[in-house]
């Protein structure tokens, strides 16, 4: 990075800041080592262009993470979906992101790695369902969300997180406030530094296991179960806490934590 800065006479130093000590020679991997299959990518980033609160910089976000999930993950580009309201790709409309999720569930297979970006604006709406501790689900604000309504954590979950088949990889960045807990997930990492959840993987309070029951996934739960299945956290090789999934490993990387609208950073794990 010094070196493509000074090539283009900036003078700034990179730097890098974190909540907690970071060994930035780690590894980070989108796609496990024993990965056999294919590498599919859904990448949203929308900017309400000539609408209220209008944004400018998630189209860049979505290209700039088109560039890196190719480049150093090996993604192949015919494998990424791309919307944006930029006149050029699909629109990233409530039915066109839910088919898009849907697609993706649909092509994945056991070994496969996925990944998904949202770069847009989140939102809270008043619990439709009463499985919301806080009383509110979280939302994702697609383009057309004065008319045909936001996309809530509930749909989500059983659009994308539920049906994704068993032995796929998922890991998820929801850059937008309110995002939290916005795929519902059963476990909490948030690297804060401010409570005993930035020190080790605690399970949602929020989280509703009846999500989890069913179809496929109930099945897989009772077959499991009676092979001695159980779910605590284990530790990977470099000593991080990690979630056992009774279907799905996912990951989520949300840029704010459920009630906040700022970066704080909320990792969620299953």
């Amino acid at each position: 990075m010094r070196e493509i800065l000074s090539s283009g006479r900036y003078t700034q130093i990179p730097q890098l800041t974190s909540s907690r000590p970071m060994n930035i020679q780690e590894s980070f991997d989108l796609v496990p080592p024993d990965c056999s299959g294919e590498r599919r990518a859904l990448l949203i980033g929308i900017n309400y262009i000539g609408q209220q609160g209008e944004l400018s910089g998630c189209h860049n976000d979505v290209m700039n993470i088109k560039e890196y999930i190719i480049d150093v993950h090996g993604f192949p580009e015919e494998n990424i979906t791309i919307l944006l309201d930029d006149g050029e790709h699909r629109d990233p409309t409530r039915e066109n992101i839910l088919d898009a999720y849907k697609a993706l569930v649909s092509a994945s297979k056991a070994g496969d790695a996925c990944f998904c970006h949202y770069s847009g604006h989140g939102g809270k709406l008043r619990d439709d369902d009463g499985d919301e501790a806080d009383g509110y689900d979280e939302t994702l604000v697609p383009l057309d969300y004065q008319r045909a309504g936001q996309i809530r954590d509930d749909d989500i979950f059983n659009t994308l997180i539920g049906p994704m088949p068993k032995g796929v990889t998922l890991t998820c960045i929801m850059d937008c406030c309110h995002s939290g807990t916005v795929l519902e997930l059963p476990y909490v990492f948030k690297a804060d530094g401010t409570d005993i959840r930035s020190k080790t993987m605690m399970m949602n309070q929020g989280f509703n296991s009846s999500k989890f029951f069913f179809g496929d996934t109930f099945n897989q739960l009772i077959g499991e179960s009676r092979n001695g299945f159980s779910t605590p956290p284990r530790r990977s090789s470099n000593g991080r806490k990690v979630a056992s999934s009774p279907s799905t490993p996912t990951t989520n990387s949300s840029a704010c934590d459920d009630d906040l609208g700022d970066d704080a950073v909320t990792m969620v794990s299953i």
